[in-house]
């Protein structure tokens, strides 16, 4: 079994962009800017944008947080989008999921502009994802392909099961995965809240990718041997024994089913680190206007 490293991966990303970063500063060229809009104050959001400007300044680009109270009207949030639309000054920015109830999601995400949203959501980028064009490709699908690649593993008239259909991950994932190209050509399955018997789906299965939310889900009597797993979720589990309270679990049983995989990401050190850095990739393409010409 082999560890796929989010950790140690995610620093190789980071390392480049940063000397990519340097080559744009010794030509005297516009360096990459990235900013966030933090509506409210959710805990998740708040570590995973202070993860997003700590890893700007690691690289050297620019990064702006704009801090938004959770009873701002969505016409208020409207206009904040529109002003970073026309700021020249900004390559690319993301508006932190999830919103308070009263602002409608699809219409916040529809405003960016395509060629600004990193985070790749706006319908347009998906549409272009879907026809292999030149897209943004949304942060952890992007991470997750370039796991795969990094660490050479074939994909190739492989059987993929896709477990969860969000428009985050698991949509975007199951379309990036059957594409032809180098990281794709796979027979896919999307597996969700309403498939049956899908033990039958993922036994069969060379790659799984979990994106539930659902913590240990998948168990080892559910796949393959030498199965490839990808575990995207991410929960707080109450734990007495740890100091904090709590233990991260990802979807998979990590214990039980790494006995059986080739390969494996782990919970915490896996997906998410490289979200981050995807999105910064996606911000150094935005500025070197490399999807939109």
């Amino acid at each position: 079994m082999v560890l796929l490293d989010g950790k140690k991966t995610s620093q190789e990303i980071k390392n480049e962009l940063k000397l990519a970063v340097d080559a744009i500063r010794q030509q005297g060229g516009k360096i990459p800017h990235l900013a966030a809009v933090l509506v409210g104050n959710d805990g998740a959001s708040e570590t995973y944008v202070a993860s997003k400007v700590k890893s700007c300044e690691e690289v050297g680009f620019g990064s702006t947080l704009i801090r938004l109270d959770a009873n701002i009207s969505e016409n208020e949030l409207l206009q904040t989008i529109e002003r970073l639309n026309k700021d020249p000054e900004v390559d690319g920015f993301i508006v932190q999921l999830p919103l308070p109830k009263h602002i409608s999601e699809n219409k916040v995400i529809e405003s960016i502009a395509p060629e600004k949203d990193v985070d790749g959501f706006h319908p347009i980028n998906i549409g272009r994802m879907a026809k292999n064009l030149p897209a943004y490709i949304p942060a952890t699908p992007y991470g997750i392909l370039q796991m795969l690649e990094r660490y050479n593993i074939e994909t190739s008239g492989k059987h993929c099961v896709v477990i969860g259909r969000s428009n985050i991950v698991g949509s975007p994932m199951s379309i990036l995965m059957a594409r032809n190209t180098k990281i794709g050509n796979c027979t896919v399955t999307l597996c969700h809240s309403k498939t049956q018997n899908l033990e039958e789906f993922t036994k069969k299965a060379d790659i799984v990718i979990v994106a539930l939310g659902k913590p240990e889900f998948l168990t080892a009597n559910m796949v393959k041997e030498g199965a490839v797993i990808i575990d995207v979720g991410i929960t707080r589990v109450e734990d007495s024994s740890k100091k904090s309270g709590y233990r991260i679990v990802g979807d998979v049983c990590f214990d039980e089913v790494s006995q059986k995989a080739s390969f494996i990401t782990p919970v915490p050190g896996g997906v998410g680190l490289m979200t981050v850095t995807s999105l910064m990739q996606n911000t150094l393409l935005a500025a070197q206007k490399r999807v939109y010409q």
